[in-house]
């Protein structure tokens, strides 16, 4: 009985484990009613795919999605192709997640039974599989017919692979944002309008991009022309008229084999394929919009878009924007309406200028009587609605042609400048008045662009003193011509009498060269850094390089005339001389450009021009002259006799200084640490201090000069130590100016400090010291000017970021390292910062890294490296925990703030105030976290997705970490760390845990880095908050 009883049990173990067996070698199949839970995966037979839960990179809900990814091409950073339940994910507190058949049908289910996504098929008892196929199609079959009932290629999300077919029934959705799978506002699908092999981007309702246009007036692309291949599922493109597409040969599908294409969230449809070489991963081959002007539209009816200037959008001549306070924010949208209707009875007002290179809509009307360019002309005149006419001929045969007539009753869009494909000349209908005005010299427009008196671009109009622009008709473009050179026009303003033109050399126009432009009279450069004041700061930094500002004194003289009927449209004059001069009692009024009455206020003008203001436009006298130059000789020669005198006073004061100092030792400057030491304790700061102090002293009275009296508009922002101002010294130069605040808390030891330590320390990461003040109350720094300010400006801030690619990240984290390696080892004095953070650090017009604030530094002589305090003061968020519970502080106190600077860069990141309230966690003990679970990519701001060398940051993570241990003595040195940082092969160690992984209590209500918060304990401490800015 008991032989008989092991045989069953080893019978029945066998068969379980057979079943079992069988169930883990279909992996890419789940049957009947069978479930996978949050954990278990299917994988593909080629082992291409994968189906699983996923939490999406940055998404801090941790909510689970059932999704399908690639299985081995990059097992890091997870890159989802299908998601089933992206708008119903399964919430964090969920415990277990089911994704199998249910009844027939295709269902994700919580551990309750609550459903998150169905395939919505009658239910059926008969059975049914699933399986997820090597193409990345999750394919649902019936088992008995074989028929496919449903397959997520027929239900895709944001991703389209090869094997599907975008028809009129297939949208790509994009995601809500790169850590939200949820459906988005952007759509690509096919044009209904156009038909197969063309397509759209919809963002909501809205037609936001088109891959073209077709037809017999239009044809253009802006599709990569393999891409409808692919779209199509490898079906022959029909040969639709003026198709690009007609001729191209179907490729094999294994072209394709590693390719996708992408509705993004911002907005791009892209298409990437993997490359092996180098390991490279993902490479973005094609996208679009490419730019602002492949947006359809984007500069709305009548606005016309050009992507090569500054300003892309501008209204055409003769029109407005119809929200002018919309349009200086950057939203053109509204487009343009007209200055003046178009439907009057005076046809002799109607004016017709030309647009070449100038794609635009579709029209409406065909005229196909015209059998000329006047005929076509005449009928768009007869129509009180036409807007625009076209006319060209068309060649059907070598031997016959067709004329074609094309007339727009409706708002022109979609105008895009200087495209080539497909186009034709433009004719657009205005009022004569809504150009010329009453200035009949005012040259025609050139393409788009106005050119307004006095500017010239030929002999019949404008002034000849203004004739340095030319326009050339094939494109619609205007130059400035200066002697051999010649400039691109992107944008001129009649009201400001201002115009912008590209110099190739100014990208970087705070660098000198910028300012070798000659410019001929009657112009002049109005601003070598041009920037609208009303875009905003991400846009200046990105448009606002290579373009310079010119600006023209109004002309002093009369216009120049041949006959009568050349003044006729300047009343009030006569051709005289061949000028139109002013009548009687009438004086010419060069800013108003007419004749005005009574006494006229000259124009402000360049002291070159010759020619007088006066009743009769006389020139200016001989004698006016003689004294003019008899002035000019008197102040010259007063000039050198006082050159003369100050230089013999100079030297006189060189020598009695020399002596002085051979007599009195104490007047040398501060060159030990012993000297400095003394410098800084002392109580007090006496006359003689200065001269031991290498940098200049400037008088207040020069520093209140620069900055308007420390007006608000020079302020630059508030720091710990006081307000910080801009100020214009002359010669242009700009000095960022500190002002001690007496409400600081700071006093005159720190303001020593910054003096003496600051002038000792010359390294291309460290901020420069350019000189100093103090009188009475005042006590004044003034430093180089960081035109982009500080770090945190730009990594906390979303839209700043943007303009830090991981490649400039790791270069500043490099300079950082750099400038604290010289302090603490390098320099002649070993300082210690004391209160390295991210708003210390300063960044100049190249993004180079430059520390600041030295009012908290300290010495350590000789070969110390620590010291200790009993007033702590710093930064919560960045002190070491010796140093802000025991007030001890070393050079590794630096080293811990310098890993909390870097786990910020990386993660875009406050170490305080931030998130995951829920686990009581600041961002070391995020980082941490993620480290231990082997995730540490997964703490990357999310928009360095793109541009980051993986290997990289994860080696400035691992270096964060290992600065930011809790004992000091496990800490690395600067010099190790940026050997760790520089060396392409070190292999790191495993850092420990990190001090202050838990969030203290501390009250974080502070508004501004500079409020303070005391906490009593053995030693003082002083705590600075660091808050939003």
């Amino acid at each position: 009985m008991r032989m008989r009883s092991t045989i069953y049990l080893i019978f029945w173990c066998t068969v379980l484990l057979c079943s079992s067996l069988q169930f883990c070698a279909a992996r890419d199949a789940i049957t009947g009613g069978r479930l996978i839970r949050d954990g278990e995966n299917l994988i593909s037979a080629g082992e291409r795919f994968q189906l699983g839960f996923f939490t999406p990179d940055g998404d801090f809900n941790n909510n689970r999605y059932v999704g399908i990814w690639y299985y081995l091409k990059d097992p890091i950073i997870k890159t989802i192709v299908w998601v089933a339940n992206r708008d119903k994910p399964l919430p964090a507190d969920s415990t277990t997640g089911h994704f199998g058949l249910e009844k027939g049908n295709l269902k994700v289910l919580s551990e309750n039974g609550s459903s998150y996504f169905s395939t919505d098929l009658a239910n059926s008892t008969s059975g049914r599989t699933v399986k997820l196929l090597d193409s990345g199609n999750l394919v649902l079959s019936d088992d008995l017919s074989g028929n496919v009932l449903w397959q997520s290629f027929n239900h895709p999300t944001d991703t389209f692979l090869p094997g599907m077919k975008m028809d009129e029934n297939l949208k790509l959705t994009s995601w809500r944002s790169r850590k939200d799978p949820g459906s988005g506002n952007f759509k690509f699908q096919q044009d209904q309008e156009a038909g197969e092999g063309h397509y759209l981007i919809l963002n909501r309702s809205i037609t936001y991009w088109k891959s073209g246009e077709f037809g017999d007036f239009i044809s253009y692309t802006e599709i990569l022309s393999t891409l409808p291949v692919l779209l199509s599922n490898f079906s022959k493109i029909p040969n639709r008229n003026g198709s690009i597409y007609s001729n191209i040969s179907t490729p094999s599908i294994s072209d394709y084999e590693n390719t996708r294409l992408l509705m993004n969230s911002s907005g791009e449809i892209q298409y990437f394929r993997w490359d092996d070489h180098n390991n490279k991963g993902w490479s973005l081959k094609w996208s679009a919009p490419r730019d602002q002007c492949s947006v359809y539209n984007f500069c709305g009816n009548f606005g016309s878009c050009n992507s090569k200037n500054r300003l892309v959008c501008k209204c055409l001549p003769g029109f407005k924007p119809s929200s002018p306070d919309n349009w200086n924010y950057g939203d053109f949208s509204g487009g343009c309406t007209r200055k003046s209707s178009i439907c009057t009875d005076q046809r002799d007002t109607t004016y017709f200028f030309n647009l070449t290179m100038m794609k635009v809509g579709k029209p409406e009307t065909l005229f196909e009587d015209a059998k000329s360019e006047d005929d076509c002309k005449k009928e768009c005149l007869n129509n009180c609605q036409c807007q625009a006419y076209s006319y060209y001929v068309q060649a059907e045969t070598s031997l016959r042609s067709k004329p074609g007539c094309w007339l727009w009753t409706v708002d022109l869009i979609n105008l895009q400048e200087e495209y080539s494909q497909g186009v034709h000349d433009l004719h657009v209908r205005i009022l004569a008045s809504d150009i010329f005005g009453s200035t009949a010299r005012n040259c025609e427009p050139c393409g788009a662009n106005m050119i307004p008196y006095p500017l010239s671009t030929g002999s019949n109009c404008g002034d000849p003193t203004y004739s340095n622009f030319r326009c050339n008709s094939s494109t619609g473009q205007v130059s400035f011509q200066t002697g051999t050179e010649s400039y691109r026009v992107t944008s001129i303003n009649p009201d400001t009498h201002r115009f912008v033109i590209q110099a190739i050399g100014a990208e970087n126009c705070r660098v000198r060269t910028s300012r070798q432009l000659k410019t001929p009279f009657p112009f002049y450069v109005n601003n070598l850094c041009y920037v609208d004041t009303n875009i905003s700061s991400a846009d200046k930094l990105l448009q606002g390089r290579g373009e310079l500002e010119i600006g023209w004194y109004p002309p002093p003289l009369e216009p120049t005339c041949t006959s009568s009927t050349d003044c006729k449209y300047w009343p009030d004059s006569n051709c005289s001389k061949g000028k139109c001069l002013c009548n009687a009692n009438y004086f010419w009024n060069g800013s108003m450009l007419n004749c005005s009455q009574g006494p006229v206020i000259p124009v402000q003008s360049n002291p070159k021009q010759i020619g007088e203001f006066g009743p009769k436009g006389t020139s200016i006298s001989l004698k006016a002259v003689v004294i003019a130059i008899i002035v000019i000789v008197a102040i010259l020669l007063l000039c050198s006799v006082s050159y003369i005198t100050y230089d013999r006073r100079m030297a006189a004061r060189r020598r009695e200084s020399r002596e002085s100092q051979q007599g009195n030792p104490v007047l040398h400057l501060y060159d030990s640490e012993r000297q400095v030491k003394d410098f800084i304790d002392s109580g007090q700061f006496e006359e003689d201090d200065k001269k031991g102090i290498d940098v200049p002293f400037l008088e207040l009275e020069s520093i209140l000069a620069a900055t308007n009296n420390f007006s608000d508009a020079n302020k630059l922002g508030q720091g710990g130590f006081g307000p910080v101002y801009k100020g214009m010294f002359p010669g242009g130069q700009e000095i960022a100016i500190k002002r001690l605040s007496s409400h600081s808390g700071q006093g005159l030891e720190e303001f020593k400090n910054e003096v003496v330590l600051i002038a000792k320390l010359q390294h291309r990461n460290l901020v420069r010291l350019l000189g100093y003040c103090i009188k009475g109350d005042e006590k004044i720094l003034l430093y180089e000017y960081m035109p982009n300010k500080s770090l945190d400006a730009f990594i906390f801030d979303r839209k700043q970021c943007l303009l830090l690619d991981w490649v400039k990240r790791f270069d500043i984290i490099l300079g950082v390292a750099r400038g604290l390696l010289y302090l603490h080892q390098d320099s002649r004095l070993r300082i210690i910062h004391r209160d390295l953070k991210t708003s210390n650090i300063l960044l100049d017009e190249e993004m180079n890294p430059k520390i600041s604030d030295f009012g908290l530094a300290r010495i350590v002589g000789g070969k110390e490296t620590k010291a200790n305090t009993t007033k702590v003061v710093g930064t919560y968020g960045y002190m070491s925990p010796e140093y802000a519970l025991e007030g001890s502080f070393s050079i590794k106190s630096d080293v811990f703030s310098f890993g909390v600077v870097v786990l910020e860069i990386i993660s875009g990141k406050r170490n305080t105030g931030f998130y995951q309230s829920q686990q009581a966690m600041n961002l070391l003990g995020y980082a941490w976290k993620f480290w231990k679970e082997e995730k540490a990519l997964e703490l990357m701001d999310e928009t360095l997705l793109e541009s980051c060398n993986r290997s990289e940051v994860l080696k400035c993570i691992t270096v964060g970490l290992l600065c930011v241990q809790e004992d000091p003595g496990d800490r690395p040195t600067m010099s190790t760390v940026v050997f760790m940082l520089g060396s392409e092969t070190e292999t790191l160690p495993n850092p420990k845990q990190p001090a202050f992984v838990a969030r203290k209590n501390l009250s974080t209500t502070a508004s501004s880095s500079s409020s303070k918060v005391e906490i009593h304990s053995i030693n003082e401490l002083t705590v600075t908050l660091e808050g939003g800015r």
